[in-house]
């Protein structure tokens, strides 16, 4: 069974916001022990990881290894990896030759504030830190458990997980051999966006449960609560592309439909995709369950996911 958590239940823009000033002093910290050659490329990879963000992911790593007992420092470098590579992809994501936006979280993304090149290199600088992090002893005293962190997010973050789901995301636009965007069909989509958004957020869950020592059992509840968040998320993010303001999107909006993305919101048109959106929130709740109150955060997480506006 997890353990007791004894810690005061914060609401959860407060828990939020706790964690995520946490993991943006810790990557500060890797990032100036980094070693990065001159001011320019340490002050690119800050650009993209210091601006703000909800910081879910490292939240969802902190919050699940906390059912177990495992205190947030603890939890803190598997959380930090984690957002350095989320933070590499969006980097990479930005760039002319893959989205080519030139908003990221209500500021100028990397290659427009600083070249191309530097966005490149930067995005790489995190990449590998995230994975120089985990290496560390402080990221655990267990080497197998650090060796499985390693693991784990490497196969999200790989071909199998989110730049697997990026290409053929790339593919549904229609982006090789000069074809026509692809009409997916709504399982096919949905396995796209399992890759490219899904993965990340269940390799959250899947830390906390390493770093805690769960169960068999209790890893596939949170990897079945992780599985409807990560679909939430994609659905939510892609309504708010439909229906959201850059102001307060923190981005450029009406993008997915004029690139020809695969999207649920797409295939199901907006009252579906909110129907769906209320089921997989509901899945994500029930699978929670055995969990009891020390669970609460991650619920009202899977709320927050779907009722977010930026």
């Amino acid at each position: 069974m997890p353990a007791a958590d004894a810690r005061p239940l914060l609401p959860l823009p407060d828990a939020l916001a706790r964690t995520a000033e946490a993991v943006a002093a810790y990557i500060d910290g890797a990032i100036a022990a980094s070693g990065a050659p001159g001011e320019r490329l340490a002050a690119a990879m800050r650009h993209a990881t210091l601006a703000g963000g909800k910081r879910l992911r490292p939240f969802l790593v902190v919050e699940t290894a906390a059912l177990f007992g495992v205190p947030a420092n603890r939890a803190m470098p598997a959380a930090a990896a984690l957002e350095c590579i989320h933070c590499y992809s969006l980097v990479h994501d930005d760039l002319p030759a893959m989205d080519d936006d030139d908003l990221r979280r209500g500021q100028p993304t990397v290659h427009r504030a600083y070249d191309e090149a530097t966005a490149i290199l930067a995005g790489d600088g995190l990449l590998t830190l995230a994975f120089e992090i985990l290496a560390r002893e402080g990221a655990g005293p267990d080497a197998g458990v650090r060796i499985a962190l390693v693991a784990s997010l490497a196969r999200a973050a790989g071909v199998a997980g989110m730049i697997g789901g990026q290409m053929l995301d790339l593919a549904a636009e229609g982006r090789f051999g000069g074809g026509a965007p692809l009409d997916l069909p709504a399982d096919e989509i949905i396995r796209l966006q399992a890759m490219k958004t899904g993965a990340l957020l269940r390799q959250a869950c899947e830390a906390g449960a390493l770093l805690g020592g769960a169960t068999p059992d209790e890893r596939e509840s949170l990897d079945l609560y992780a599985r409807a968040v990560g679909r939430a998320f994609q659905i939510a993010d892609d309504l708010l592309d439909v229906e959201g303001e850059a102001d307060t999107v923190g981005k450029a909006v009406g993008k997915d439909a004029a690139a020809g993305k695969a999207t649920l919101v797409g295939k199901l048109g907006v009252e579906g995709a909110r129907a769906e959106l209320a089921r997989l929130v509901a899945e994500a709740e029930s699978a929670l369950g055995r969990f009891g109150k020390a669970a609460t955060l991650l619920v009202e997480a899977a709320h927050f996911v779907a009722e977010r506006r930026n």
